[in-house]
């Protein structure tokens, strides 16, 4: 008798329904949740086109695209209000190549410049192909942004960090440090929504929202996802959820997309796929980051990318004066340069130095008075004082600051290159230790790792195949941001963009 074979979507719809009829209540949270089986399914109590899971710019964004493409849309929410964590953000887009706004205010940029910046300044090895699409579709993304009621001012600021009043473009990342600056040609890229009284988040999501309850997407909150739907074949083509402590079947018969955030606020996810993150002071994201999309993507099959990854973000600045300062480790030696985004030093501090960092720095660099954000450890009136207190290495700390001071009373920096407006050396008592450990000061962080997906937002199994029905963007997935997370609004650029390449494609899905 002949052997039989398997192929890999039949195994998949096997496990998926072979695993059915477990009980959620019997995985961790940090498990998967497994897919159930189309033919368990009696009845369908909602009907739709398009399925969109999360509210927030990447789900809301991916709603707008589906609805535009011919497809009925339903975006279900599991909290009680609309906007996810993009709402909670300062709704920074990473745009250029010659945006409208870079354009009306005098700077010059390239598709060329940008992507040399993504691609080489973040982790080894990123998703290219997902940075060369993003970059030469930026000008087009942001005139959707307005086009969607997005409003933006022009006024550029050259402040760092956010919250320049007016201001709707600056420098969001470390374009203008080193080595970046000597790489490609800096331009601001940081698009912040802006309209007296609404900024950031808040006013993107604002825009949005009412640009896809417009066009006739619907949206019902209190909706908790538990378990996608297959096919026989690996084909996802609904969802099972929580509506109000009511169990319903809902089905997408064009496609589903994910778009449910990350796993911050399930600390048993952190802890088992990123550690270093579980010490961060601050999970930052809204409370419906419990990393529920990833989980069930991966029940019916998918991979996931760089789980171990996420942002962790201390920073020593603003003020601008504390650049001038030095950031060292527990061995009293300097890290990185201080000027760069703030999100750089936090992954130099989480992933290299074991958490623990602090900030050195003089009368001329020190924090503004009453700033408690940062727990002063020693304050004393030399340096070899200062070393004693804080309780370094002997000797260790003096050579730090006085390598420094003998190269920054020159302009000079020859170990990070810190630019000449920021150096000058640490030598005005009294002097102080600030702990920057993540644990002790206000250390954010959040989550990129997440569903493997390709350029059209399609989530792909663990065998490198399209799961046909089955879309996600955003945190959700392993997308543009990666350790170390180099520029404000990479994040919320990449939700916009591919939520609109899921809404798009699973609107034209009709097989």
């Amino acid at each position: 008798m002949p052997e039989k074979t398997i192929d890999r979507r039949t195994l998949l719809a096997s496990l998926a329904t072979s695993a059915a009829g477990v009980a959620l209540s019997q995985h961790s949270s940090a498990g998967t949740r497994v897919a159930a089986d189309s033919h368990g399914i009696k009845n369908w109590d909602i009907i739709t086109d398009v399925l969109v899971a999360g509210s927030g710019a990447a789900g809301i964004s991916a709603a707008i695209d589906a609805r535009r493409g011919g497809a009925d849309v339903l975006v279900v929410e599991k909290l009680n209000k609309l906007g996810g964590s993009s709402a909670l953000s300062g709704g920074v887009i990473y745009a250029g190549g010659g945006t409208a706004l870079q354009k009306a205010l005098g700077f010059t940029d390239s598709v060329e410049s940008m992507y040399h910046y993504i691609a080489h300044s973040g982790r080894k090895h990123p998703h290219l192909d997902k940075i060369q699409r993003y970059c030469e579709q930026s000008v087009a993304h942001f005139d959707w942004l307005v086009d969607n009621g997005v409003p933006y001012n022009k006024l550029f600021s050259d402040g760092k960090g956010l919250g320049f009043d007016e201001a709707s473009l600056y420098y969001s990342g470390s374009e203008e440090a080193w080595p970046w600056r000597d790489e490609c040609r800096p331009a601001p890229r940081g698009h912040v929504p802006w309209e007296k009284g609404h900024q950031g988040g808040k006013r993107l999501m604002r825009s949005l929202l009412a640009s896809a309850k417009k066009l006739g997407v619907k949206t019902q909150k209190r909706v908790s996802g538990e378990r996608l739907v297959v096919e026989s074949d690996g084909r996802v083509t609904g969802m099972l959820v929580d509506i109000r402590g009511e169990r319903m079947a809902i089905k997408a018969k064009r496609g589903i997309v994910l778009a449910c955030g990350g796993f911050i606020h399930n600390r048993e996810m952190v802890k088992l796929y990123a550690p270093e993150l579980y010490d961060c002071s601050v999970p930052w994201a809204n409370a419906g980051d419990l990393g529920i999309g990833i989980q069930m993507g991966m029940g019916a099959g998918a991979g996931a990318l760089r789980m171990d990854q996420g942002f962790a973000i201390g920073p020593i600045y603003p003020p601008e004066n504390t650049i001038a300062g030095i950031a060292v480790n527990q061995m009293g030696q300097r890290l990185t340069s201080e000027e760069g985004y703030h999100a750089v030093m936090g992954n130099v501090v989480t992933y290299k130095q074991d958490g623990i960092a602090y900030f050195i720095c003089d009368k001329d660099s020190d924090r503004p008075q009453g700033d408690d954000n940062q727990p002063l450890v020693a304050k004393a009136n030399t340096i070899k004082e200062l070393e004693q207190k804080a309780g370094f290495p002997v000797g260790s700390l003096q050579m730090s600051v006085n390598y420094y001071n003998e190269h920054a009373k020159n302009g000079e920096d020859p170990m990070f290159h810190k630019s000449k407006k920021y150096l000058s050396p640490i030598d005005k008592p009294p002097f102080k230790v600030y702990d920057l450990s993540v644990d002790k000061t206000m250390y954010s962080s959040h989550t990129f790792g997440g569903l493997h997906t390709n350029v059209d937002s399609q989530v792909i199994n663990v065998w490198g195949e399209v799961i046909n029905g089955l879309y996600a963007a955003g945190r959700n997935t392993s997308g543009l941001p990666t350790s170390p997370y180099i520029a404000s609004g990479i994040s919320v650029g990449d939700c916009t963009f591919f939520g609109r390449q899921a809404g798009q494609h699973a609107a034209a899905n009709k097989s």
